[in-house]
């Protein structure tokens, strides 16, 4: 299984590739980078222990875009009373947001949000320029998947009819731990994406139930707009999420977010509570 992954390493990051129970540091700063390069991925590296998941980064630190999409599992839908969407319901995150796989999950001081949500979720990363897109074309694009919570803020979230606000808080969003080339993950045979708090499965959903596929998606997005090496499309969460339990739950500071998807790993992330001003 082919992965790539970005780590601290001094004062920079480096991408690195895994090479069975050693990594291969690559000249590059993150796996954006890498893909933006055009350097071959198979180039040889420098050997390394394989980094600690305290060292570990997103993947790709500096996207141009990402893009995520909503209600895009039956299931999910059918829980927060939402028909299935005809068009991708899509909306935009920035890497302010993003920590890494074993990094605290910031939530903001109770009296600016108490409604903190997690959202387990595949997501796409582009390796290639692409732009209007045939379903070929979209396919080859798809460098491969790593996984996220779209950790968000409920009550943010729906002061509006537009999400940006609830998705974007700093230092909020869990990305990792490596991106699997998408040769080696079947979509089809259904990937399961589950979010746990501590040793409780709170989140559990397979990618057989999305409604739009990555390469609906990609060829979806290309028609207004191109993607580029190292963009991001989170693919959707599947039922479960804190606010459409009985009674609802949310994030507390010191609960351990734990999110993963066969084949790709997990995120281990302490949630950690700002103090009020």
């Amino acid at each position: 299984m082919t992965r790539f992954g970005t780590m601290s390493l001094g004062n920079a990051t480096r991408a690195f590739r895994v090479e069975g129970d050693h990594i291969a540091l690559l000249d590059a700063g993150d796996v954006g980078e890498l893909l933006r390069s055009g350097l071959p991925l198979d180039e040889p590296g420098t050997p390394a222990p394989m980094p600690a998941p305290q060292d570990l980064r997103p993947p790709v630190t500096r996207p141009s875009k990402v893009v995520c999409v909503g209600l895009n599992y039956r299931d999910h839908a059918r829980e927060v009373g939402k028909p299935v969407p005809e068009y991708p319901t899509l909306f935009a995150k920035y890497p302010s947001a993003f920590v890494g796989a074993a990094e605290p999950i910031h939530l903001p001081a109770l009296s600016v949000s108490d409604r903190v949500d997690w959202e387990a979720e595949l997501v796409v990363v582009v390796g290639t320029r692409v732009f209007q897109a045939d379903a070929d074309e979209a396919a080859a694009a798809i460098f491969g998947y790593t996984a996220m919570n779209d950790v968000s803020m409920r009550d943010w979230q729906r002061r509006t009819e537009e999400w940006l606000q609830g998705k974007n808080f700093e230092r909020s969003t869990p990305i990792g731990p490596v991106v699997v080339s998408a040769d080696e993950l079947d979509l089809d045979a259904g990937l399961r994406v589950e979010t746990l708090l501590g040793d409780r499965v709170v989140q559990s959903g397979s990618t057989d139930d999305l409604v739009f596929r990555p390469v609906d998606i990609v060829r979806y997005i290309t028609q207004f707009m191109s993607l580029e090496p190292g963009d991001l499309i989170a693919t959707g969460t599947p039922a479960g999420v804190g606010v459409s339990r009985t009674p609802s739950e949310f994030l507390d500071d010191g609960d351990l977010l734990i999110t993963r998807i066969t084949g790709i790993g997990e995120l281990r992330n302490p949630c950690l509570r700002e103090a009020s001003s």
